[in-house]
C-alpha cells in the first residue's frame, strides 16, 4: 500500500485487505449466531458506500437471507452535513421481519437516525445495525449500534466503497487523509558499470538528499556487529540469501536516523517486487512515498567494454571475466524488468540515457528530478 492522491488531497494506508476481511467475517459470524434458528433476515445496505462491504458480508453470512438497498446522501466533500437528502425507498413488505442494516461507516449518526425514522412505521419484528467502521468521538445520537467491525478516530477515510467527491470507492484497502508528502525519494537503478554510484554522489549534493546504498548499509552493520548485521552475516556464512525482512529492517533503521532529511536516494534497493511493496508501505505510514524509479540505460556491449577495462586496475575478479559480467547483466535485467513494471503501474518509472560524459548524464538525471 502506498500514498494515493485524489484530486487535491493525499491519503495514506490505514486498514489493509486482510484486516477488512477479518472484520467482515467476524461481523457476519456474530449476526448469524444471534439470529433464531431458521430465521431469514433481510439485509438492507445503505448506498453508495456500503456496496463492497455488503457484498462481502453477505458472502460470509452462512444462511438464507434476502437483500435490499436504500440510498441516503449525507456527504459533501470531507464533512458530514446536518441535512440528509431524500430516500430512494425500499419496496419489500417488512411486517414481522428481522431487518439488519448494513452501513460502511457511522460517524455523527445523522444518516442512522434517518434510517430509524424510516423503519419505525414498517412494523418490523426487530431492527439491527451492523457497521464496518464507527467513529465514537463524534457520534451524536442515542441509538443502538448492535455490531461494530472497527472503531476508528475521527479522520476522513476513503476506499472499500468510501469516497472523496466521488473518487476512491474502488480501492480494496482503506486510506486515511494525510498531509502532502514533503520528501523527494528516488530509487536509482543502473546496470553494473553504468556509473550509478558516481551519479548518486552528485545528485545527493545537488538536492541535499541522503544516499542509502544497500551495500554500504550491509557492510556497516556487519562491521559494527549490530543485531541485524550479525543476523545477515549468519545467512551469508551459511551460503543463503539474506531474507527480505532483514534487508528491509536495515533500510528502515537508516531512514529513521535521518528524520529531517529532504529525501532519500535508494541505491541497490529494492531488488524485488516484495521489497518495493515493503518500502512503499513503510514510507506511506510516515506520510511519504517513492517519487520515482530512475534507471540509467546503457547498451550491454558498451558496459562489458567498460567493466573489462575497469578490471585491469580495479582488482575485482568479476570485472575480468566476460561470462561473469554478462551473467550479472542477466540478473540485473531480470530484477529490473519486474520493478520497471511495478513502478510503471504507478507512473513512476523513468529511463535515462546513461551514455555520454558524467556531466551530460547528471544533467539528464537532474531534468527528471526537477519534474518530480
Amino acid at each position: 500500500m502506498s500514498i494515493i492522491k485524489l484530486q487535491d488531497l493525499h491519503f495514506k494506508p490505514y486498514v489493509n485487505q486482510a484486516e477488512i476481511a477479518k472484520a467482515v467475517k467476524h461481523l457476519a459470524t456474530q449476526v448469524k449466531a444471534d439470529l433464531p434458528k431458521n430465521e431469514v433476515p433481510i439485509f438492507v445496505g445503505i448506498l453508495n458506500g456500503c456496496f463492497l462491504f455488503a457484498a462481502d458480508f453477505i458472502r460470509e453470512f452462512n444462511g438464507d437471507c434476502e437483500v435490499s438497498f436504500v440510498k441516503l446522501a449525507s456527504y459533501s466533500g470531507t464533512s458530514s452535513t446536518e441535512n440528509v437528502k431524500e430516500l430512494v425507498g425500499i419496496n419489500e413488505d417488512l411486517t414481522g421481519r428481522t431487518v439488519v442494516i448494513l452501513e460502511d461507516i457511522i460517524d455523527t449518526g445523522n444518516t442512522l437516525q434517518e434510517i430509524y425514522n424510516i423503519f419505525r412505521n414498517k412494523n418490523v419484528k426487530e431492527l439491527k445495525v451492523v457497521t464496518l467502521f464507527f467513529k465514537p468521538t463524534v457520534f451524536k445520537k442515542e441509538l443502538p449500534i448492535n455490531y461494530i467491525g472497527k472503531s476508528i478516530e475521527d479522520k476522513f477515510i476513503v476506499g472499500y466503497g468510501l469516497d472523496y467527491n466521488g473518487l476512491g470507492r474502488n480501492y480494496s484497502e482503506i486510506y486515511q487523509l494525510t498531509t502532502q508528502p514533503k520528501m523527494k525519494n528516488i530509487v536509482l537503478f543502473g546496470p553494473p558499470g553504468a556509473g550509478k554510484g558516481t551519479q548518486a554522489e552528485f545528485l545527493k549534493e545537488m538536492y541535499q538528499l541522503v544516499h542509502i546504498s544497500t551495500g554500504d548499509v550491509f557492510r556497516f552493520n556487519i562491521k559494527n556487529k549490530t543485531e541485524l548485521g550479525l543476523l545477515a552475516k549468519k545467512y551469508m556464512d551459511e551460503g543463503n540469501l539474506v531474507p527480505d525482512q532483514v534487508t528491509i529492517n536495515m533500510l528502515k533503521a537508516e531512514v529513521e536516523k535521518n528524520t529531517d532529511a529532504n529525501g532519500f536516494i535508494f541505491d541497490g534497493f529494492p531488488r524485488t517486487e516484495s521489497q518495493a511493496e515493503a518500502l512503499d508501505t513503510f514510507l506511506a505510514e510516515k506520510g511519504e512515498q517513492i517519487n520515482a524509479m530512475i534507471a540509467l540505460e546503457v547498451p550491454e556491449d558498451l558496459l562489458v567494454e567498460r567493466l573489462l577495462e575497469r578490471g585491469k586496475t580495479s582488482g575485482r575478479a568479476d570485472d575480468t571475466d566476460e561470462a561473469k559480467i554478462r551473467n550479472r547483466f542477466n540478473e540485473y535485467n531480470t530484477k529490473t524488468a519486474v520493478l520497471k513494471d511495478y513502478f510503471n503501474a504507478q507512473e513512476k518509472y523513468y529511463g535515462v540515457n546513461g551514455v555520454g560524459s558524467i556531466e551530460d548524464i547528471t544533467q539528464r538525471l537532474a531534468t527528471v528530478f526537477d519534474k518530480l
